[in-house]
């Protein structure tokens, strides 16, 4: 079957239904939604049942650059930078070299091992260097999977910053595969300037997309979801049109912004998390409906020898070795060893070498798609298990409440009081999200007059206005009265 306008929507709109009812059902065989979406893709794809042709690489590239953006600013936005400030130097030495370790010693394995040489070897070396952003957050967060001291935002932290290690290995190497007279050192001034710029720029877009968040009126609240989209195309293509990494750039965005006062901030959030999902089924369907099945038998044998030795030597020689200098018990630098997972984004950049047209081009992409394949089976559904095994986890409570509801809950003993704004108060004529509330009380409502209002970010206090606080305790109470002014007593 070919795809045409016409049945495009039909076509695409049942490969997401049927993704999303098999997902659902995916973890109590304990396997990972986003192997099913990819199986999903090859059942339709050339030899499934389905018969739908696709071969477009620049279109599937093109929805891997799209999708990454969305999944990694995403992350970025969920991202709390209290909880990844103590392990920030060990995800940056991960997702940078780590990245490069694992792209060097996959790679020479490779060039031994098959007829590529070594550039060729590199190339593909590079491209399976980074853990998946997709795989890593959907795997972890949909099992809910509670790690002991600082795993968790350590493993999503490096999932999400080595995109942009890896993008850039790939691209280089790709380049001195295509121009073997060029030395390796020439990538080197290339690689400090896209670094550098990247994170710059990720975090002065974000500071100017909190302005612009905060300051303009749109009238909509559904608007404002929309403008943070428009504002994350800019600040990736503005970074990678400078000479900058613009995954970088919109990761670091994603993670300013989500640690700032915005207007509507939970709906953006939430919004973006369920983009980030699409995204996702998006883009392994399409990865899916991309590959062969039928031409990966020639490359079983050696897509086996490389996805185990990824999987069992080169990834934990990077992991230990990137860790030498940081304090860590040997089960915790195991289990980051283990949440290596390889899952859509060494595919998408696969794409590379086939758009640039080079000799081995399909052979990389075919052993890459096994290779990630691999890894996200065996890896992805045994997280929990190797956990437990090295008891780095935690025992989970049945189930979760937001802060709100932590905060309202009998159990929670929270205390509410009334504060009133009288004039003079310097935070007459201010929206609430520029106030600097504490995370651990709420403005629950606002008597205004006669009026009982229900505020959020954009709230403009007003003179004569008295705020219902709720407050987790006493001393969070009194600071947020010492704040406006006020001296209270607590009741409770």
């Amino acid at each position: 079957m070919n795809i045409t306008i016409e049945n495009i929507l039909l076509i695409g709109s049942l490969l997401l239904f049927i993704s999303i009812l098999v997902g659902k059902t995916s973890y109590r065989f304990g396997v990972p939604t986003l192997v099913l979406f990819l199986s999903v893709g090859m059942i339709a794809g050339t030899d499934g049942i389905g018969g739908i042709e696709f071969e477009n690489h620049q279109i599937a590239q093109f929805t891997g650059i799209v999708a990454l953006n969305f999944i990694l600013f995403s992350g970025g936005l969920d991202t709390n930078w209290k909880s990844i400030k103590p392990i920030l130097g060990q995800g940056i030495v991960l997702s940078t070299v780590g990245v490069l370790l694992t792209c060097v010693i996959t790679g020479v394995l490779v060039w031994w091992i098959t007829d590529f040489s070594l550039y060729e070897g590199l190339l593909f070396g590079a491209i399976v260097s980074s853990t998946d952003a997709a795989a890593v957050f959907s795997i972890l967060r949909s099992k809910n999977l509670a790690l002991k001291s600082n795993l968790r935002p350590t493993l999503e932290l490096e999932s999400g910053s080595n995109d942009p290690m890896a993008y850039f290995l790939t691209v280089a190497m790709l380049g001195l595969v295509m121009n073997p007279s060029e030395s390796l050192w020439s990538i080197v001034p290339v690689f400090l300037q896209q670094i550098v710029l990247g994170a710059l720029l990720g975090y002065g877009f974000g500071y100017v997309s909190r302005i612009i968040i905060n300051k303009i009126t749109l009238g909509f609240e559904g608007l404002y979801p929309v403008l943070v989209i428009a504002l994350m195309f800019i600040i990736f293509s503005a970074t990678d049109f400078v000479g900058g990494n613009g995954f970088l750039a919109v990761y670091l965005s994603g993670v300013y912004l989500g640690n700032k006062g915005l207007i509507h901030k939970k709906t953006i959030i939430g919004m973006f998390d369920g983009l980030a999902w699409l995204m996702q089924i998006v883009l392994f369907l399409t990865l899916g409906l991309l590959v062969t099945p039928s031409q990966m038998v020639p490359i079983i044998g050696v897509g086996i020898v490389i996805a185990f030795f990824l999987i069992f030597i080169a990834r934990p020689i990077s992991v230990f070795i990137s860790l030498a200098f940081f304090k860590m018990k040997m089960r915790r630098r195991v289990y980051i060893s283990w949440v290596g997972l390889r899952g859509a984004v060494p595919i998408v950049f696969a794409t590379y070498p086939l758009l640039a047209g080079i000799e081995k081009a399909s052979l990389i992409f075919n052993i890459v798609f096994f290779v990630s394949l691999i890894s996200v089976l065996l890896q992805g559904t045994t997280l929990s298990v190797v956990a437990k095994w090295l008891h780095v986890s935690m025992p989970q409570p049945e189930t979760q409440t937001s802060q709100v509801e932590a905060l309202m809950a009998e159990k929670s003993k929270s205390i509410m009081r009334e504060v009133p704004i009288r004039t003079g108060n310097p935070f007459i004529g201010k929206p609430i999200v520029e106030i600097g509330f504490p995370k651990a009380a709420i403005i629950a409502m606002i008597m205004r007059g006669e009026k009982f209002l229900t505020p959020d970010g954009s709230t403009v206090i007003k003179e004569g206005d008295i705020l219902v606080i709720l407050a987790e305790n006493e001393a969070c109470l009194q600071s947020v009265a010492t704040k406006f002014g006020s001296s209270i007593q607590v009741e409770v």
